[in-house]
This record gives structure tokens, C-alpha cells and sequence, in this order.
């Protein structure tokens, strides 16, 4: 099934501010979810100056960030990226599963949207293959989270909108 688009540039509006938090676990990998949002977000109006860019030391600080941010009342939304992985130690699912229930929590509490792109995958392995693929699936997020950012700020406004009127 093929994604639609948002149909104006303008959906977002011209001063909506966006911040963008990021682990720096697997930093050359995250990095690329950072630089695909940054180019696709522009296609919504939104420029490079209007996105604020964060960093957090693991994934399980992020949440903590996102709330503040969006407590701010600054950004129309937060975009949330991570990597996280199976280190040896069964923990990993306990922390993906914390962080993407804490960010669900934020936006409901705040009514700001927070798009994730904290990847839990299955199998991952330090090897270059694992990280060509990875480094490629996180640039394909950070397309589709510029797409979901712009889909949900245009409807939270759309709400607003008629919740007021």
C-alpha cells in the first residue's frame, strides 16, 4: 500500500518549530534517521532553522527529554530516535518497551505529537553488513517520520481547530 502525502506545504504552518532527540548509542546509525528527517521535513515547510536537535547519552533518556520539550510549549512535535540492541544482557526489550510506553505517555499527557523511531531489531551484530542495512532502514524512517510529523501536526491542528469553533 502506498503512502499519501500530505497535499500542502503549508499543513504544518509557517512557525511550527519541531525537536528532533536522539541516543547516541550506534550514533553513525541514528545519525542517518537525523539527516533523512531533516531533508524530507523541508517538503512540508518546515526549514532546517525550525527543527531544534538534541542528543541523550541511550535511548532510555529520551522520553525524560521528550517531555520537557513538549511541556515547553515551543514544538508542534517530538521526534524521538534510537537504536536499540540485544548487548549480550537480556535487557533490551525491557528498554525499548519503557521507551516507546513513556513516549506514548508524554504525547497523551501533553497533546503533542511524538513520533518514534526507537528500532528495537531483532538480530543485530557489529559487523559491517548489519550496519549498511540498519544505516539504510533508519535514513527510510527518518522519511517516514518527516511524513508522520507533518501528518500529525496537520491533524492535531485540524482538531484543535474544531474542538475550539
Amino acid at each position: 500500500m502506498k503512502q499519501r502525502r500530505p497535499r500542502s506545504k503549508n499543513l504544518i504552518g509557517r512557525s511550527a518549530r519541531v525537536a528532533f532527540v536522539q541516543s547516541c548509542w550506534h550514533r553513525d546509525i541514528v545519525d542517518q534517521a537525523r539527516v533523512a528527517f531533516l531533508r524530507s521535513i523541508e517538503q512540508y515547510g518546515v526549514t532546517r532553522a525550525r527543527v531544534d536537535c538534541f542528543e541523550v547519552p541511550g535511548a532510555f533518556e529520551i522520553p525524560l527529554h521528550a517531555k520537557m520539550l513538549a511541556k515547553s510549549g515551543r514544538y508542534a512535535a517530538v521526534v524521538a530516535a534510537g537504536f536499540v540492541v540485544d548487548g549480550g544482557i537480556y535487557r533490551h526489550e525491557f528498554v525499548a518497551s519503557s521507551v516507546i510506553d513513556a513516549l506514548m505517555s508524554v504525547q497523551m499527557d501533553t497533546e503533542v505529537p511524538i513520533i518514534s523511531i526507537v528500532l528495537t531489531p531483532q538480530r543485530f551484530h557489529e559487523h559491517e553488513e548489519h550496519r549498511r542495512f540498519f544505516a539504510a532502514h533508519f535514513l527510510t524512517k527518518g522519511d517516514e517520520a518527516a511524513h508522520a510529523c507533518a501528518g500529525a501536526i496537520g491533524g492535531i491542528k485540524t482538531l484543535r481547530a474544531l474542538c475550539s469553533g
